[in-house]
């Protein structure tokens, strides 16, 4: 029951999480190279991004351990490893979401404590486009190998 109600909950904050991010992107680049202020808003959309990375992570956490599919993963998970499809639910989808999580955060520590607005948005860019290049990289695309709907109800 939880399982059926968390998955499309994922799948529609999936979408949250890459609107907040190119927006994190897109003002840390455009404040970057337009040498702009960091303003509250640039503050409050990097807040937005990791605070929604974060809720994406706690659900797809809760999900981790509740899953079927991981579930039979974790009978053999020797057996598991040669399969694209529990391999990558099992330990690349989660690993590489958790380092995407980890770069937002870094890059947003590391803005908020930079001295200077050129500084600060180059921070967030960076760290954040890392985080980005690592997500898209780690959703299960419709048109990727481990093929998953655009949003699932």
């Amino acid at each position: 029951m939880l399982y059926s109600i968390l998955l499309p909950v994922h799948s529609i904050v999936r979408w949250l999480v890459v609107i907040a991010v190119v927006a994190a992107v897109v003002r840390a680049f455009s404040g970057w190279f337009g040498k702009k202020a960091f303003t509250a808003l640039d503050n409050k959309i990097g807040l937005a991004f990791t605070s929604l990375m974060d809720l994406q992570l706690l659900i797809g956490l809760i999900l981790y351990v509740i899953s079927p599919i991981l579930q039979t993963a974790f009978q053999d998970f020797g057996g598991a490893m040669s399969n694209t499809q529990l391999r990558f639910f099992a330990v690349e989808h989660i690993l590489m979401m958790v380092i995407a999580v980890v770069l937002a955060h870094v890059g947003r520590a590391l803005s908020k404590k930079a001295s200077t607005d050129l500084l600060k948005h180059r921070r967030a860019a960076i760290w954040f486009g890392l985080a980005l290049l690592v997500m898209l990289l780690s959703i299960p695309w419709p048109f990727s190998p481990v093929s998953r709907p655009w949003i699932r109800f």
